[in-house]
Parts: C-alpha cells; structure tokens; sequence
C-alpha cells in the first residue's frame, strides 16, 4: 500500500460553505471512500494494521542504511557513558555526513536526555539517541498533496545521475495504480535517452507523454500542462535536464521552465522536487540550498540510499531547515531499483533503521 496521497475532493454542492477536508486514504480507496464522513474514513484509517509491504520496506531499508548505522551503533558496545562515548559519536555522525550543526545538536540533546532519564546503559542511551534523530527529522516528514488543483502540475529538477527519470517512473507507476490520470512531459530535449528512457516508463505505465526532439524544454512542459489541462488528467510531471548548480545559464533555463509552467496554469507548478542523490552526503545539502534559492523547493526525494555511509545528510538537511526557519519536507526515499523501493519518509522508521532499533 502506497498511502502517502491526500486528494482533496470538491466541497459538497448541498453545503458549499463546508470546506473539503482530506482524506488518509490512499488514493485507490478514494472511490470508495469519498462518500463517507472524514471521521469515518479516519477511525477505519486508524483501526487498519500496517500493510505487510511496509514491514518488507522496512526490512530492506535496515539493511540499506547498514554501512552508514554500523559505525554509530559501535559507539555504544562498551559499557560506560563517558565523555570518550560522545567523541566517539560525535566522530560517527560527522562520518555519517550529519554536518556539524546537526552533530552539535544531536549531542545536546542526547547529553539533556541522558541527564534527564538518568541513564546508565549504554544500549538505553542508543536508544535516546533513535529517539533524538527521529524527532530532529520529523518535521521534514510530510505528505505529497494531490488533487488540491486540477492538474496538479510538478515540476522534478536534480542533478545528472541521481535517478531523477528513474524516480519520475516510479513515482508515476504508484500514481496510475491509484488511478490517477498522469501526463509526462519530457522536458530533457536534448538528451535522447532521457526522452526515450521516460518514454519507456510511460509506455509502462501507460500513461502519455509529451516530448519534442531538440526543442525549447519550456515550451514542452507549456504544452504538456495545456495538455494535460484539456485531456482531464489529474497530475501533469515535468521532468527536467540534470545540470550542476554552478552551470548557472542551465539553472537560468530552470527557471524559465518554472515561469512558463505558471503562465500555462494560475499557480503551477504546485510542487517543485529536487532529486537528490543519499551517497553524495554533504553536497547533497548543497544542492538543497542551490536548487533552493533558484526555484523555491516544495519537496525533496531522497534516492540511493541502499548501501550508503552517507545516510546522516538527512539530519543535515532537517538542522539546515530548522536554523532557516525553512523545512523542505523529504516526501519520499528510494533504496533500490524497483518501483516498491520508493516509499514516503517517515521520520521514526528513519531513525530506528539507522540505529537498527
């Protein structure tokens, strides 16, 4: 079950004055679910168990996050809280690529909690630790909004090589088995292969696709939201040419595609992602803060985190955004090829697959 969807059904026409309320339904309940009260579908929400896909998730996740969690779990298989246990964790999240502001913190807290708790074991104060990335990273845990306009216009940007058509792909995939009607535009016209490789997963999850060849990228996603405005479809994706933040006439021609999004639809695109590859640990963040200040970011999605030492760039990212007084929230994290390798983010399994807890 890929239950991160929140579509926003239109307001009764009996009583216009009720406003929509979303739904926690995943989006292939939504014919089913729409026409019973937002307390109903909660509390059968609530009283469902957890889906035997996520604890396979979370299995593979564990394992994914191994290289980087190994070397902090070490810290705490001695027997004493000392001051030399801190340095050795302090020197772990720093290798995790945790930055030094999210070290910092982390220690903080982990030393208040401690203190507080009065706790001598040094697995329970592994555990404090879980407890303090979790809720470090919780408030870039949030869900992907569909359905708040029609289409929903995203707009995907990322550097070369961190599987941003491949996430495009999957991504569209979980959104056509929600039955939500899906519109690919192939924005990347001077790469071949990144047209035909969209074309590919179009073709797989037979939806449509808009692609010219060698013509003005912003002049594609126009066309693909006109399209996609005309032909009914609930979500219209944008699939962008990798470049560097330093190629700065490429991040120009980023932002012309975001203009010309807005002048083909009043308020789109309505979700800005950055692609951004786990195994690059603190550049990872620097592409944040490029891509950031170039489009005005909505959402990140996190990939190749299998087999990464480099998974603490998380708990960079959530201190960078807490000290800015600007989350960026991780919607979704990939750590694999197939297309159940892309699930939502969600900051307590995070951080107990990260400590193994």
């Amino acid at each position: 079950m890929f239950s991160f969807f929140k579509k926003k059904p239109p307001p009764p026409a009996a009583d216009p004055v009720v406003a929509p309320t979303p739904l926690p339904d995943a989006l292939p309940a939504l014919a089913r679910s729409t026409a019973a009260s937002p307390a109903a579908a909660a509390a059968e929400t609530a009283a469902a168990p957890p889906p035997p896909e996520r604890k396979g998730w979370l299995s593979r996740l564990t394992q994914g996050l191994r290289k980087t969690g190994s070397s902090i779990a070490q810290v705490f298989t001695g027997t004493r809280i000392d001051d030399a246990l801190y340095e050795d964790l302090e020197s772990a999240l720093l290798m995790a690529d945790a930055g030094v502001g999210a070290t910092e913190f982390l220690l903080a807290d982990l030393k208040r909690r401690v203190k507080d708790t009065k706790t001598t074991d040094p697995a329970a104060v592994k555990r404090l630790l879980a407890q303090a990335v979790a809720d470090l990273l919780r408030p870039l845990q949030k869900s992907l909004q569909i359905g708040s306009a029609s289409p929903t216009v995203i707009m995907v940007a990322g550097v070369n090589g961190a599987g941003k058509t491949t996430t495009i792909g999957k991504l569209t995939r979980h959104l056509a088995a929600a039955e939500c009607k899906v519109l690919l535009a192939a924005a990347d016209t001077f790469r071949a292969a990144a047209r035909e490789q969209l074309a590919v997963w179009a073709d797989r999850n037979q939806v449509q696709v808009v692609s010219q060849e060698g013509g003005d990228p912003a002049a594609v996603t126009f066309d693909a939201v006109a399209a996609g405005r005309a032909r009914g479809c609930d979500v219209v994706i944008a699939d962008t040419a990798g470049r560097l933040p330093t190629q700065l006439h490429l991040m120009e021609e980023l932002k012309k595609i975001h203009r010309v999004i807005g002048k083909a639809q009043e308020g789109a695109p309505h979700e800005v992602l950055l692609v951004v590859d786990g195994n690059t640990g603190q550049n990872a963040l620097a592409q944040v803060k490029a891509f950031d200040a170039a489009l005005g970011l909505t959402g990140l999605i996190v990939t190749k985190l299998d087999g990464t030492a480099k998974g603490g760039v998380l708990a960079a990212i959530a201190r960078w955004g807490a000290e800015q007084g600007r989350v960026i929230p991780v919607y979704f994290i990939g750590i694999g090829e197939r297309v159940e390798d892309l699930q939502t983010f969600d900051a307590h399994e995070f951080a107990q697959a990260l400590l193994g807890e």
